[in-house]
Protein backbone atom coordinates (compact mmCIF):
# COMPACT_ATOMS: atom_id res chain seq x y z
CA UNK A 1 0.00 0.00 0.00
CA UNK A 2 1.20 3.07 -0.99
CA UNK A 3 2.52 5.58 2.04
CA UNK A 4 -0.17 7.71 3.04
CA UNK A 5 1.82 10.76 2.83
CA UNK A 6 -0.59 13.30 1.39
CA UNK A 7 -2.83 12.63 4.05
CA UNK A 8 -1.93 16.23 6.03
CA UNK A 9 -2.00 17.82 2.97
CA UNK A 10 -5.50 16.56 1.82
CA UNK A 11 -7.37 17.75 5.26
CA UNK A 12 -5.31 20.95 4.60
CA UNK A 13 -6.97 21.30 1.22
CA UNK A 14 -10.62 19.77 2.30
CA UNK A 15 -11.10 22.69 5.10
CA UNK A 16 -8.85 25.75 4.16
CA UNK A 17 -7.54 25.70 0.76
CA UNK A 18 -9.46 28.16 -1.36
CA UNK A 19 -11.79 29.26 0.94
CA UNK A 20 -10.36 32.84 1.70
CA UNK A 21 -12.51 33.88 4.80
CA UNK A 22 -11.33 37.72 4.02
CA UNK A 23 -13.02 38.43 1.15
CA UNK A 24 -16.61 36.95 3.14
CA UNK A 25 -16.34 39.39 6.46
CA UNK A 26 -14.28 36.09 8.02
CA UNK A 27 -16.24 33.61 7.19
CA UNK A 28 -14.89 30.21 7.56
CA UNK A 29 -18.18 29.33 5.25
CA UNK A 30 -17.78 30.77 1.57
CA UNK A 31 -21.21 32.27 0.48
CA UNK A 32 -23.59 30.83 -1.55
CA UNK A 33 -23.31 33.08 -5.22
CA UNK A 34 -26.59 32.86 -6.52
CA UNK A 35 -26.60 35.25 -9.19
CA UNK A 36 -26.87 34.57 -13.11
CA UNK A 37 -24.56 37.33 -13.69
CA UNK A 38 -22.25 40.04 -12.88
CA UNK A 39 -22.16 43.73 -13.46
CA UNK A 40 -19.20 46.02 -13.89
CA UNK A 41 -19.04 49.62 -13.55
CA UNK A 42 -17.89 50.50 -17.14
CA UNK A 43 -18.74 49.15 -20.36
CA UNK A 44 -15.21 48.69 -21.55
CA UNK A 45 -14.46 46.62 -18.37
CA UNK A 46 -17.76 44.70 -19.25
CA UNK A 47 -15.90 43.62 -22.89
CA UNK A 48 -12.58 42.97 -21.69
CA UNK A 49 -13.70 40.44 -18.74
CA UNK A 50 -13.11 37.22 -20.91
CA UNK A 51 -9.46 37.82 -21.10
CA UNK A 52 -9.20 39.04 -17.85
CA UNK A 53 -10.78 35.98 -16.29
CA UNK A 54 -13.75 37.40 -14.43
CA UNK A 55 -16.83 36.04 -13.68
CA UNK A 56 -19.74 37.43 -16.07
CA UNK A 57 -22.15 34.82 -16.66
CA UNK A 58 -23.08 31.83 -14.65
CA UNK A 59 -22.64 29.38 -17.16
CA UNK A 60 -19.37 30.37 -17.65
CA UNK A 61 -17.85 30.31 -14.49
CA UNK A 62 -19.40 31.46 -10.62
CA UNK A 63 -17.45 32.73 -7.41
CA UNK A 64 -18.70 28.92 -5.66
CA UNK A 65 -18.35 26.22 -8.74
CA UNK A 66 -15.18 28.05 -8.56
CA UNK A 67 -13.67 27.45 -4.99
CA UNK A 68 -15.11 23.87 -5.53
CA UNK A 69 -13.17 23.57 -8.76
CA UNK A 70 -10.16 24.08 -7.16
CA UNK A 71 -10.37 22.59 -4.19
CA UNK A 72 -10.97 19.05 -6.11
CA UNK A 73 -8.04 20.43 -8.77
CA UNK A 74 -5.56 20.64 -5.51
CA UNK A 75 -6.85 16.97 -4.02
CA UNK A 76 -6.01 15.45 -7.30
CA UNK A 77 -2.68 17.13 -7.88
CA UNK A 78 -4.01 19.05 -10.95
CA UNK A 79 -4.22 22.49 -12.93
CA UNK A 80 -7.75 22.76 -13.70
CA UNK A 81 -10.96 20.98 -12.99
CA UNK A 82 -14.30 22.35 -14.64
CA UNK A 83 -17.41 21.19 -12.50
CA UNK A 84 -20.83 19.89 -14.50
CA UNK A 85 -24.26 19.65 -13.74
CA UNK A 86 -24.02 15.34 -13.83
CA UNK A 87 -21.35 12.86 -13.79
CA UNK A 88 -22.30 12.15 -17.09
CA UNK A 89 -22.18 15.25 -18.24
CA UNK A 90 -19.01 15.21 -17.43
CA UNK A 91 -18.50 12.35 -19.65
CA UNK A 92 -19.97 13.54 -22.28
CA UNK A 93 -17.69 16.48 -22.17
CA UNK A 94 -14.51 14.91 -21.80
CA UNK A 95 -15.27 12.47 -24.98
CA UNK A 96 -16.24 15.98 -26.75
CA UNK A 97 -12.92 17.63 -25.60
CA UNK A 98 -11.29 14.48 -26.75
CA UNK A 99 -12.95 13.19 -29.73
CA UNK A 100 -13.86 14.48 -33.22
CA UNK A 101 -15.84 12.82 -35.97
CA UNK A 102 -13.80 9.58 -37.42
CA UNK A 103 -12.13 9.02 -34.14
CA UNK A 104 -12.05 5.59 -32.18
CA UNK A 105 -12.42 5.38 -28.49
CA UNK A 106 -11.16 2.30 -26.17
CA UNK A 107 -13.61 1.68 -23.22
CA UNK A 108 -13.19 -0.83 -20.69
CA UNK A 109 -15.98 -3.59 -20.36
CA UNK A 110 -16.32 -3.75 -16.86
CA UNK A 111 -17.16 0.37 -17.16
CA UNK A 112 -20.01 1.19 -15.51
CA UNK A 113 -23.05 0.74 -17.99
CA UNK A 114 -23.84 4.20 -18.47
CA UNK A 115 -20.49 5.09 -19.54
CA UNK A 116 -20.36 2.45 -22.04
CA UNK A 117 -23.36 3.51 -23.37
CA UNK A 118 -22.17 6.83 -23.97
CA UNK A 119 -19.17 5.82 -25.26
CA UNK A 120 -21.85 3.45 -27.69
CA UNK A 121 -23.86 6.82 -28.44
CA UNK A 122 -20.83 8.62 -29.93
CA UNK A 123 -19.69 5.61 -32.03
CA UNK A 124 -22.89 4.85 -33.44
CA UNK A 125 -24.94 8.67 -33.85
CA UNK A 126 -21.59 10.82 -33.48
CA UNK A 127 -19.14 9.63 -36.75
CA UNK A 128 -16.59 7.39 -34.09
CA UNK A 129 -16.11 3.45 -33.60
CA UNK A 130 -15.46 2.30 -30.45
CA UNK A 131 -13.57 -1.19 -29.12
CA UNK A 132 -14.58 -2.41 -25.98
CA UNK A 133 -11.88 -4.56 -24.13
CA UNK A 134 -10.80 -5.30 -20.34
CA UNK A 135 -7.63 -3.24 -20.71
CA UNK A 136 -5.85 -5.40 -18.14
CA UNK A 137 -3.47 -6.62 -20.75
CA UNK A 138 -1.15 -3.99 -22.45
CA UNK A 139 -0.35 -6.23 -25.31
CA UNK A 140 -4.13 -6.30 -26.00
CA UNK A 141 -4.46 -2.97 -25.71
CA UNK A 142 -1.02 -2.03 -27.93
CA UNK A 143 -3.01 -4.25 -30.32
CA UNK A 144 -6.05 -2.75 -29.84
CA UNK A 145 -5.03 0.55 -30.80
CA UNK A 146 -5.98 2.28 -34.09
CA UNK A 147 -4.08 5.50 -35.48
CA UNK A 148 -7.47 7.43 -35.24
CA UNK A 149 -7.54 5.93 -31.88
CA UNK A 150 -8.29 9.35 -29.67
CA UNK A 151 -9.01 8.45 -26.10
CA UNK A 152 -9.34 5.48 -23.91
CA UNK A 153 -12.18 5.63 -21.12
CA UNK A 154 -11.29 3.27 -17.77
CA UNK A 155 -12.78 3.35 -14.24
CA UNK A 156 -10.66 1.80 -11.99
CA UNK A 157 -11.19 0.15 -9.57
CA UNK A 158 -14.43 -0.15 -11.58
CA UNK A 159 -17.20 -0.01 -9.32
CA UNK A 160 -18.73 -3.66 -9.51
CA UNK A 161 -15.79 -6.15 -10.42
CA UNK A 162 -13.27 -4.19 -8.65
CA UNK A 163 -11.23 -4.70 -11.91
CA UNK A 164 -7.93 -2.71 -11.45
CA UNK A 165 -6.16 -1.46 -14.85
CA UNK A 166 -1.97 0.04 -14.92
CA UNK A 167 -2.85 3.25 -14.51
CA UNK A 168 0.67 4.25 -16.07
CA UNK A 169 1.21 1.28 -18.49
CA UNK A 170 -1.86 2.45 -20.44
CA UNK A 171 -1.52 5.92 -20.14
CA UNK A 172 2.05 5.23 -21.67
CA UNK A 173 0.80 3.50 -24.45
CA UNK A 174 -1.88 6.18 -25.11
CA UNK A 175 0.62 8.79 -25.29
CA UNK A 176 2.85 6.67 -27.71
CA UNK A 177 0.18 6.69 -29.79
CA UNK A 178 -0.73 10.10 -29.13
CA UNK A 179 -4.36 9.43 -27.75
CA UNK A 180 -6.00 11.12 -24.39
CA UNK A 181 -6.98 8.71 -21.14
CA UNK A 182 -9.85 9.17 -19.06
CA UNK A 183 -10.81 7.57 -15.58
CA UNK A 184 -14.10 7.50 -13.97
CA UNK A 185 -12.05 7.92 -9.99
CA UNK A 186 -15.38 7.75 -7.95
CA UNK A 187 -14.92 4.23 -6.43
CA UNK A 188 -12.04 5.36 -4.87
CA UNK A 189 -12.53 9.11 -4.49
CA UNK A 190 -9.13 11.75 -4.15
CA UNK A 191 -8.46 10.79 -1.07
CA UNK A 192 -7.40 6.82 -1.96
CA UNK A 193 -6.42 7.48 -5.73
CA UNK A 194 -4.91 10.11 -7.85
CA UNK A 195 -4.41 9.30 -11.63
CA UNK A 196 -3.29 12.34 -12.62
CA UNK A 197 0.26 11.22 -10.41
CA UNK A 198 0.24 8.27 -12.93
CA UNK A 199 -0.10 10.13 -16.33
CA UNK A 200 -4.04 10.12 -17.14
CA UNK A 201 -5.39 13.14 -19.03
CA UNK A 202 -8.54 13.46 -17.24
CA UNK A 203 -10.17 12.37 -13.98
CA UNK A 204 -13.70 12.65 -13.42
CA UNK A 205 -15.67 12.27 -10.22
CA UNK A 206 -19.45 12.11 -9.90
CA UNK A 207 -20.04 14.17 -7.18
CA UNK A 208 -23.16 11.99 -5.87
CA UNK A 209 -20.88 9.74 -4.37
CA UNK A 210 -18.21 10.49 -2.17
CA UNK A 211 -17.28 13.75 -2.57
CA UNK A 212 -21.04 14.95 -1.82
CA UNK A 213 -21.69 12.14 -0.22
CA UNK A 214 -25.44 12.97 1.65
CA UNK A 215 -27.60 12.10 -1.44
CA UNK A 216 -28.27 15.21 -1.94
CA UNK A 217 -26.44 16.49 -5.00
CA UNK A 218 -25.96 15.71 -8.66
CA UNK A 219 -23.04 16.94 -10.24
CA UNK A 220 -19.77 15.70 -11.66
CA UNK A 221 -16.52 17.66 -12.44
CA UNK A 222 -13.16 16.89 -14.57
CA UNK A 223 -10.11 17.12 -13.27
CA UNK A 224 -6.59 17.99 -15.70
CA UNK A 225 -3.28 19.25 -16.17
CA UNK A 226 -3.73 19.56 -19.99
CA UNK A 227 -3.63 23.59 -20.55
CA UNK A 228 -5.58 22.42 -24.22
CA UNK A 229 -8.16 20.07 -22.58
CA UNK A 230 -9.14 22.49 -19.48
CA UNK A 231 -10.05 24.74 -22.72
CA UNK A 232 -12.43 22.45 -24.41
CA UNK A 233 -13.87 21.73 -21.24
CA UNK A 234 -14.37 24.79 -19.92
CA UNK A 235 -14.68 27.56 -22.78
CA UNK A 236 -15.76 25.58 -25.60
CA UNK A 237 -18.06 22.63 -24.11
CA UNK A 238 -19.57 23.75 -20.59
CA UNK A 239 -20.05 27.10 -22.54
CA UNK A 240 -21.02 26.23 -25.80
CA UNK A 241 -23.18 23.30 -24.81
CA UNK A 242 -24.33 24.36 -21.25
CA UNK A 243 -24.69 21.33 -18.80
CA UNK A 244 -23.22 23.50 -15.64
CA UNK A 245 -23.14 22.67 -12.08
CA UNK A 246 -25.88 24.63 -10.01
CA UNK A 247 -24.48 27.36 -7.40
CA UNK A 248 -25.76 25.80 -4.71
CA UNK A 249 -25.51 22.42 -5.05
CA UNK A 250 -21.13 23.32 -5.70
CA UNK A 251 -21.83 25.28 -2.07
CA UNK A 252 -23.44 21.47 -0.38
CA UNK A 253 -20.32 19.38 -2.07
CA UNK A 254 -17.91 22.58 -0.56
CA UNK A 255 -19.95 21.61 2.55
CA UNK A 256 -19.37 17.85 2.06
CA UNK A 257 -15.63 17.77 1.42
CA UNK A 258 -14.97 19.29 4.90
CA UNK A 259 -15.58 15.73 6.00
CA UNK A 260 -14.61 13.67 2.85
CA UNK A 261 -11.83 11.91 4.28
CA UNK A 262 -13.11 10.96 7.25
CA UNK A 263 -16.21 9.74 5.59
CA UNK A 264 -14.12 7.53 3.22
CA UNK A 265 -12.45 6.06 5.54
CA UNK A 266 -15.50 5.17 7.72
CA UNK A 267 -16.36 3.46 5.11
CA UNK A 268 -13.54 1.79 4.05
CA UNK A 269 -13.60 0.04 7.61
CA UNK A 270 -16.87 -1.18 6.99
CA UNK A 271 -16.20 -2.38 3.75
CA UNK A 272 -13.30 -4.32 4.57
CA UNK A 273 -15.14 -6.14 7.03
CA UNK A 274 -17.80 -6.77 4.68
CA UNK A 275 -15.47 -8.52 2.61
CA UNK A 276 -14.14 -10.55 4.96
CA UNK A 277 -16.77 -11.80 6.52
CA UNK A 278 -18.42 -12.94 3.14
CA UNK A 279 -15.42 -14.09 1.81
CA UNK A 280 -15.40 -16.84 4.27
CA UNK A 281 -19.30 -17.51 4.53
CA UNK A 282 -20.51 -21.04 2.49
CA UNK A 283 -23.47 -19.79 0.65
CA UNK A 284 -21.00 -16.92 -0.92
CA UNK A 285 -19.30 -17.77 -4.39
CA UNK A 286 -16.93 -14.81 -4.55
CA UNK A 287 -16.28 -11.55 -2.91
CA UNK A 288 -14.87 -8.84 -5.30
CA UNK A 289 -13.06 -6.12 -3.11
CA UNK A 290 -9.61 -5.21 -3.45
CA UNK A 291 -8.82 -5.35 0.22
CA UNK A 292 -8.62 -9.42 -0.27
CA UNK A 293 -5.70 -11.14 -0.35
CA UNK A 294 -7.40 -12.98 -3.45
CA UNK A 295 -7.42 -10.28 -5.37
CA UNK A 296 -5.70 -10.78 -9.19
CA UNK A 297 -3.66 -7.42 -9.25
CA UNK A 298 -2.71 -6.73 -5.52
CA UNK A 299 0.71 -5.13 -7.02
CA UNK A 300 -1.00 -2.55 -9.24
CA UNK A 301 -3.46 -1.73 -5.07
CA UNK A 302 -0.28 -1.38 -3.59
CA UNK A 303 1.39 1.47 -5.92
CA UNK A 304 -1.87 3.08 -7.44
CA UNK A 305 -4.10 2.87 -3.93
CA UNK A 306 -3.86 4.38 -0.44
CA UNK A 307 -7.04 2.24 0.37
CA UNK A 308 -10.46 0.51 -0.54
CA UNK A 309 -13.28 1.79 -0.09
CA UNK A 310 -16.77 0.46 1.08
CA UNK A 311 -18.33 -0.98 -2.48
CA UNK A 312 -17.81 -4.40 -3.43
CA UNK A 313 -19.35 -7.08 -5.36
CA UNK A 314 -20.49 -10.09 -4.12
CA UNK A 315 -22.02 -13.12 -6.37
CA UNK A 316 -23.61 -15.66 -4.12
CA UNK A 317 -23.05 -19.95 -4.52
CA UNK A 318 -26.52 -20.02 -6.54
CA UNK A 319 -27.67 -19.70 -10.12
CA UNK A 320 -31.04 -19.25 -9.38
CA UNK A 321 -32.35 -16.00 -9.61
CA UNK A 322 -35.19 -15.80 -7.30
CA UNK A 323 -32.82 -16.82 -4.05
CA UNK A 324 -30.62 -14.27 -5.29
CA UNK A 325 -33.44 -11.29 -5.51
CA UNK A 326 -34.71 -12.94 -2.03
CA UNK A 327 -31.11 -12.46 -0.20
CA UNK A 328 -31.68 -8.54 -1.70
CA UNK A 329 -35.07 -8.20 0.04
CA UNK A 330 -34.01 -9.68 3.17
CA UNK A 331 -31.85 -6.54 3.88
CA UNK A 332 -32.71 -4.82 6.41
CA UNK A 333 -30.50 -2.55 6.79
CA UNK A 334 -28.74 -2.32 3.55
CA UNK A 335 -31.46 -0.50 1.85
CA UNK A 336 -32.28 -1.16 -2.43
CA UNK A 337 -31.36 2.16 -4.29
CA UNK A 338 -28.40 3.08 -6.87
CA UNK A 339 -25.09 4.74 -6.16
CA UNK A 340 -22.83 4.25 -2.98
CA UNK A 341 -20.75 6.95 -1.28
CA UNK A 342 -23.20 8.19 0.74
CA UNK A 343 -24.23 7.95 5.03
CA UNK A 344 -26.59 4.96 4.12
CA UNK A 345 -25.63 1.22 2.93
CA UNK A 346 -27.03 0.27 -0.19
CA UNK A 347 -27.69 -2.82 -2.29
CA UNK A 348 -28.58 -3.75 -5.71
CA UNK A 349 -27.93 -5.93 -8.90
CA UNK A 350 -26.63 -3.62 -11.53
CA UNK A 351 -26.64 -6.12 -14.45
CA UNK A 352 -29.89 -7.65 -13.76
CA UNK A 353 -32.29 -5.44 -15.25
CA UNK A 354 -30.01 -4.78 -18.45
CA UNK A 355 -31.51 -6.53 -21.71
CA UNK A 356 -29.75 -9.90 -21.89
CA UNK A 357 -28.66 -9.12 -25.39
CA UNK A 358 -26.72 -5.97 -24.14
CA UNK A 359 -24.45 -7.88 -21.71
CA UNK A 360 -22.15 -9.87 -24.00
CA UNK A 361 -19.15 -11.59 -21.91
CA UNK A 362 -20.98 -10.08 -18.95
CA UNK A 363 -24.36 -12.46 -18.63
CA UNK A 364 -22.65 -15.45 -16.85
CA UNK A 365 -22.34 -12.29 -14.15
CA UNK A 366 -26.04 -10.99 -14.39
CA UNK A 367 -26.54 -12.31 -10.77
CA UNK A 368 -23.85 -9.92 -8.82
CA UNK A 369 -24.90 -8.28 -6.05
CA UNK A 370 -23.55 -4.77 -5.31
CA UNK A 371 -23.14 -3.70 -1.57
CA UNK A 372 -22.32 -0.01 -0.42
CA UNK A 373 -21.32 0.30 2.88
CA UNK A 374 -22.16 3.05 5.04
CA UNK A 375 -21.63 4.53 8.04
CA UNK A 376 -24.31 2.01 10.15
CA UNK A 377 -21.24 0.42 11.95
CA UNK A 378 -19.48 -2.53 10.20
CA UNK A 379 -21.21 -4.63 13.07
CA UNK A 380 -24.47 -3.73 12.42
CA UNK A 381 -24.05 -4.77 8.53
CA UNK A 382 -22.30 -7.86 9.18
CA UNK A 383 -25.38 -9.05 11.42
CA UNK A 384 -27.55 -7.84 8.71
CA UNK A 385 -25.85 -9.60 5.74
CA UNK A 386 -26.06 -12.77 8.11
CA UNK A 387 -30.10 -12.35 9.01
CA UNK A 388 -30.47 -12.54 4.94
CA UNK A 389 -28.23 -15.41 4.44
CA UNK A 390 -29.61 -17.20 6.25
CA UNK A 391 -33.28 -17.13 4.90
CA UNK A 392 -31.94 -18.60 1.59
Amino acid sequence: MLEYKDRNRDLLILQHEHDEPNKYLGSPVPPVFMNSIHVFDKLEQFESSEKDGAFVYGRNGNPTVDILERKIASLEHGKYSVAYSSGMAALTAAIMAACKAGDHIICMTEAYSSIRDTVNLFATRFGMSASYITCSDLQELEDTMQDNTALIVLESPASTFLRVVDLEGIANIAHKHGAKTYIDNSWSSPILQKPLDFGIDMVMHSLSKYIGGHSDVIGGVVTTNDKELHHMLLDIIRDQVGGCLGHMEAWLVIRSMRTLEMRVRESERAGIAVAKYLDSHPKVRKVYHTSLPTHPRQDLIQKQQTGHAGLLGVTLDTDDEQTVLKFCNSLEVFRRGAAWGSFGSLVQMPLHHLPIESLGDLLKDRLIVRLACGFEGADNLVADLEQALAKI
